[in-house]
């Protein structure tokens, strides 16, 4: 599996926003299996696609 970013947001935005949220779930209406997870080295978020490898063998 491999992933996709599909956006960066910085963790220190205002209170009670949640913009990577929002983008994610924009992105998941849309039909992308869109998640969100922290990067700490970068202090962000990050809006985020898991996709299969091309050579993932399937059983």
């Amino acid at each position: 599996m491999s992933r996709t970013v599909l956006e960066r947001f910085p963790a220190g935005g205002p209170r009670g926003s949640w913009p990577a949220e929002e983008f994610a779930s924009a992105r998941r209406d849309e039909g992308l299996p869109a998640r969100v997870v922290m990067d700490l080295e970068s202090d962000a978020f990050l809006v985020v696609v898991e996709q299969r490898s091309a050579d993932t063998v399937r059983g």
